[in-house]
């Protein structure tokens, strides 16, 4: 029979790879989307639910599937998250068509919610103290990885067997995990658990679900359209809602009092401002890189680690910075830095050689890299103790929510600047509009058939400007952020900055 430290760590390995796999649901399919468009077809807006209709559920369920499982058991929300996600990465191979893949994509992220809420409340339960520290380090280790070596693998695995690996792996990650946990973890739950905030979670889905919807439908049907104009009055109806619902019921699931603790604003900010200056770019250059530019995956994949693969080690580096500096100071350095990649990356013409390319994207990753490793620790460091756990379900919504976001504007605000580069105006035929759509989906082929008139190095060109046009725009929404959190966290003290970081030192 195995001790209880040994259940301890297998269970460790078994979140660590739970954690693992989901960034590799998030940053595999943006490098196989062109083969996925070519296998299933799709317009525009139904391949942009590929990555959207994941981050939408994961994030919509996170703080639910908490709460679910300290009500009817950790052990249990665990293992059936994992499964969930290891039985929808194989009913995505089997998708007959593009709505069934984007599907199923909602159920995998249904499922990574699951498995990670449940997962490291599980964790939270075994360790104490330092104990909790490193466990918690060496889940943010493993999400690094996934993250950082995810673009690669992936491009490996569709050159060498296939998009269909890909989709298989986080389900192949899953599914170790799963028999890792299932003969070692003791079931627990908190028996004070109110069980789940029914009318607070279905405002909230639905508000993130219809505000997502307008913004992937607007560069096809135009932001006037009567379907994308009901669809943000919804969103915000529904947001109203939620907020009221919030402030009225006993057991509520996103604590709105936490919000009078300015610092706790400035996490919230913060958490958002990788989506912007990081996590669209994860998304965005694949699909330049393979889709326009010809690139084949595993080259594709090369250059998407220079990005991600500072991740890796410079949040070590915001660890030790962190017993010198207030993370005000450290954050905002680091988000400076990441826009003067941005600023850098936008004078990058498509074709533009990996040894042109590598110092902005080291830029951008680096400079990340350095709020990185403070984010998580500062979630519950800013609030009192016993509302840390309220707080970090918060925090995690809030960024993964700001990511779906954040994707859906930043393609639909491409799509514009790539009309706008082909000269699209009031009078311009429907043709040059669903080219420029495609363009930003990477379907070159379709793009140039659209236009006639127009050979590949022209469009290029056009999507060049456009692109670059957007990268300034998201270096300018980097440095507002860096000041306004800086603003709010420059009175963090180097003690709780430097324990914050330690807690989320590799995430």
């Amino acid at each position: 029979m195995s001790s209880p430290d040994s259940n301890k760590a297998w269970l460790l390995a078994a979140v660590c790879l739970a954690a693992l796999g989901m960034p590799l649901s998030f940053t595999g399919p943006a490098v196989v989307l062109p083969a996925i468009r070519d296998t299933l077809g799709g317009t525009p807006v139904q391949l942009n639910w590929v990555t959207n209709a994941f981050m939408l559920s994961f994030a919509a369920t996170l703080m639910a599937a908490g709460a679910l499982a300290d009500a009817y058991g950790r052990k249990r929300v665990f293992l059936l998250g994992l499964a969930v996600v290891a039985l929808s990465s194989a009913l995505l191979t089997l998708a007959p068509g593009i709505v069934a893949f984007d599907l199923a994509r909602a159920v995998q992220g249904l499922g990574s919610a699951a498995a990670f809420a449940a997962g490291t409340a599980a964790l939270a339960q075994l360790f104490d103290g330092p104990a909790r520290l490193r466990a918690f380090s060496l889940i943010g280790t493993s999400f690094g990885v996934g993250l950082s070596c995810g673009s690669i693998l992936s491009g490996w695995l569709a050159d060498t067997v296939g998009w269909h690996a890909v989709m298989l792996s986080p389900g192949a990650v899953s599914l170790v995990a799963l028999c890792l946990a299932a003969p070692r973890m003791r079931e627990s739950r908190n028996p004070q658990a109110m069980g789940l905030d029914v009318p607070g979670t279905l405002s909230f889905t639905t508000a993130l679900s219809l505000l997502t919807l307008g913004v992937l439908q607007a560069p096809d049907s135009g932001w006037r359209s009567p379907w994308v104009l009901a669809a943000l009055a919804g969103a915000l109806a529904m947001g109203a809602a939620f907020i009221a619902i919030e402030r009225r019921v006993a057991h509520p699931m996103l604590d709105l009092s936490l919000f009078r603790f300015p610092r706790f604003v400035g996490v919230q900010l913060l958490a958002a401002a990788p989506a912007y200056g990081f996590v669209v770019l994860l998304v965005l250059l694949p699909i330049r890189f393979i889709g326009l530019e010809g690139r084949n995956a595993l080259e594709a994949g090369g250059f998407m680690f220079a990005l991600s693969g500072p991740i890796l080690v410079v949040p070590t580096l915001a660890a030790w910075l962190a017993h010198r500096f207030s993370a005000g100071v450290i954050s905002a350095v680091g988000l400076l830095v990441c826009a003067a990649g941005l600023v850098w990356l936008s004078r990058c013409a498509p074709g533009t050689p990996l040894h042109g390319l590598v110092g902005p994207l080291l830029l951008i990753g680096a400079g990340i890299g350095l709020p990185w490793g403070l984010m998580d620790g500062l979630a519950v460091s800013v609030v009192p103790r016993e509302r840390a756990g309220m707080a970090s379900g918060i925090f995690n919504t809030v960024r993964v929510a700001g990511e779906g976001i954040a994707l859906a504007l930043v393609g639909a605000g491409l799509t514009a600047l790539v009309a706008l580069q082909l000269g699209v105006s009031s009078s311009s035929s429907v043709a040059v509009s669903q080219a420029a759509q495609r363009v930003a989906t990477g379907d070159l082929a379709q793009a140039l058939a659209l236009l006639p008139g127009m050979d590949r190095a022209a469009l290029l060109l056009a999507y060049g400007a456009a692109f670059g046009t957007l990268l300034c725009v998201l270096a300018g929404v980097t440095v507002l952020t860096a000041v306004v959190v800086f603003v709010f966290l420059r009175g963090e003290t180097h003690a709780d900055a430097g324990a914050a970081a330690l807690e989320s030192s590799a995430c």
